[in-house]
């Protein structure tokens, strides 16, 4: 077993900051983080605002600049304190940490590019972890397998759904006609589907009482589809397993984070994981 170094020491100690947040360096490095993403968001809304933009271009401008070097400069880390940059790299946060610095960089070259810095927004994703609010993300994940399990289901719901709106779509046709805005059997659809999901946009109306009829039954079974999806999911919820684990734990070397609670090495890549 190689000793630690003074290298990999500052190495395993900016990764539990960058990468961690149950210390409390991690929590303080985060809670920052998001401030500087919450202020870059700002500027940049400001910036479209072209009477403030006239009067503090410089001051927009340079300010921009200085948080997109920081957070280079975080990335720069990122990639430097993980034994697999490419794991980060490639990674959900990654993706989403490259395309939030480089806007600012392609502005030198491609004018206007600048206004993807809105991107950034999608880095408060994080305060999941500053928060403890990993109930809600055993939560999405549980829903996410519900979906999957269902997907059969709801995709004999959806077609019965399809041949619905046809045969709607076409008795309307018949019976409204080209004279009151029914002109095509697809206009008739989507005048059922708008009304089948309770939308009801008003650009297309039956004018004949046995139009408005059949639109009265319509609206009421758009009620009881709508609820059909929602059972079959929520059926699915029901056995999925709602434990959930609260630590921020980050693997050192291929940054997985499903960690067990108290797990001294990652279930993923068997590395050692770092414990104060």
């Amino acid at each position: 077993m190689k000793p630690q170094t003074k290298t990999t020491n500052w190495k395993i100690k900016l990764h539990e900051i960058i990468y961690e947040a149950d210390t409390k360096a991690g929590k303080w490095f985060d809670i920052i983080l998001i401030i500087t993403i919450l202020i870059s968001i700002v500027l940049v809304m400001l910036e479209s605002v072209e009477s403030f933009d006239a009067k503090y271009h410089n001051f927009l401008n340079i300010s921009e600049w200085i948080i997109t070097i920081l957070f280079s400069v975080e990335y720069i880390a990122r990639i430097v304190t993980i034994k697999k940059p490419s794991s980060y790299i490639f990674s959900f946060y990654g993706i989403i940490d490259f395309l939030a610095t480089i806007p600012k960089y392609l502005s030198i070259i491609f004018v206007g590019t600048h206004a993807l810095i809105a991107l950034r927004a999608l880095r408060l994703l994080r305060v999941f972890r500053i928060l403890k609010l990993a109930r809600y993300i055993g939560a999405s994940r549980n829903l996410i397998t519900a979906l999957k399990a269902s997907r059969i289901k709801i995709s004999v719901f959806l077609f019965s759904v399809l041949v619905l709106t046809i045969i709607l779509g076409t008795v309307m046709y018949l019976i409204e006609g080209p004279k009151n805005g029914f002109t095509s059997i697809p206009h008739s659809m989507y005048w059922a589907i708008v009304t089948l999901t309770t939308v009801g946009y008003g650009d297309l109306a039956p004018h004949t009482p046995f139009g408005q009829f059949i639109a009265s039954i319509v609206m009421i079974l758009g009620y009881g589809i709508i609820a059909v999806p929602t059972g079959i999911v929520t059926s699915e919820m029901t056995k999925q397993d709602t434990r959930v684990h609260t630590n921020t734990q980050s693997c050192p070397n291929c940054s997985f984070e499903k960690h067990l609670d108290n797990a001294k090495f990652c279930n993923q890549c068997g590395e050692k994981l770092n414990h104060e």
